[in-house]
């Protein structure tokens, strides 16, 4: 089969690969759908994303969806309790929990938060964790996720980040009838701006570098934008911050923005190694500075909020095929395209 698998630092092949094996206690999922993350292109531009370093050849991809194809022997009873047969359109939780730790008791729920999670498409642990841009890829029944009615599976690409984006929004605590302020409407960003819109916020302001990724974040319901690359200032006395960009040097004008006693959630992945940021206002103005790591089970949330109220299709600006992956990638990086989420089409 084909795959998208990352060698090194710029070295990113469409490789022909083995198939996955069948096992008893897994389900072969046939691949439609692939969005392009952050995370994958900085594994093409650097071999590094996060504190994850890679080791290995790793074919990329965590944001997938697609159809049941095979059913292994052991699993056919759990796919019966959950209703899903071969056909079963799906996209996948990417997560796996490893090992048997001991978690505060409040942590319990928070399984983002296990001490060791394996993650499609990543780097982080020895073996690498084998992502989804293929066309097929074995996993296990509960990480299905079915498709409600109204859903494509190019939609249900987009499941993932949306999940990642609904869980800052939740971090931030009960935001209805308060002041919003996305920083960065990248993809993450513009799914924060609809995930915002809805847990109720009477006012979304976005802000972003790029004309074109605020046109896409006012398609998603941004009331309005900001562009400090223009000249523009960003609000002021807004009650809730969602930092999206990343950019440690935008934390100083973020803070700036919150009211006192505001919360700002740090959505967007920041440098691994020492950054210089202007932080005084954390303290002086009493600011709750909160981290939000991918999702829990938010993905379920994001397909039922697409299927009725959250058009994503802003959001998708580019698509190439498998064996154009390379271009996609390529789009990906360069946001002076006007790309937001680049799709690949892995059948």
């Amino acid at each position: 089969m084909k795959a998208v698998v990352v060698h090194g630092a710029n070295d990113l092949r469409v490789d022909e690969v083995p198939d996955p094996a069948d096992a008893q206690d897994t389900v072969i999922v046939a691949m439609q759908w692939g969005g392009i993350c952050g995370s994958d292109v900085a594994y093409w531009k650097s071999g590094v994303s996060g504190t994850a370093v890679l080791k290995e050849p790793l074919v990329l991809g965590h944001e997938v969806s697609g159809v049941v194809e095979t059913i292994g022997s052991g699993a056919a009873a759990e796919m019966a309790r959950l209703g899903i047969e071969v056909g079963t359109p799906v996209t996948v939780h990417p997560a796996t929990l490893v090992g048997d730790h001991s978690v505060a008791p409040e942590l319990a729920a928070r399984t983002n938060l296990w001490p060791e999670v394996r993650y499609f498409g990543s780097a982080a642990f020895q073996p690498h964790e084998q992502g989804g841009f293929s066309q097929f890829r074995a996993v296990r029944p509960d990480q299905l996720r079915v498709l409600p009615g109204g859903v494509s599976t190019k939609e249900a690409a987009v499941a993932e980040p949306f999940g990642v984006a609904l869980h800052a929004v939740a971090r931030a605590g009960d935001i209805s009838g308060r002041s919003v302020l996305v920083n960065g409407s990248g993809p993450i960003g513009a799914l924060a701006v609809a995930a915002a819109r809805e847990a109720g916020a009477s006012r979304v302001v976005a802000a972003d570098l790029s004309d074109a990724a605020l046109d896409i974040a006012r398609r998603m319901g941004a009331h309005e934008t900001v562009n400090p690359g223009s000249g523009e200032l960003l609000p002021q006395d807004i009650d809730v911050a969602i930092e999206a960009s990343g950019a440690p040097r935008a934390l100083g004008g973020v803070f700036a923005a919150v009211r006192r006693g505001g919360v700002v959630v740090q959505v967007g992945n920041l440098p691994a190694g020492e950054v210089s940021a202007a932080l005084g206002n954390v303290v002086t103005r009493e600011i709750d500075y909160r981290g939000a790591y991918r999702f829990v089970d938010e993905i379920s949330t994001a397909l039922d909020l697409m299927a009725g109220r959250v058009d994503v299709s802003p959001l998708m600006t580019h698509e190439v095929s498998i064996d154009e992956a390379v271009r996609g990638f390529e789009l990906a990086a360069d946001r002076s395209v006007g790309s937001s989420k680049v799709m690949i089409q892995l059948a």
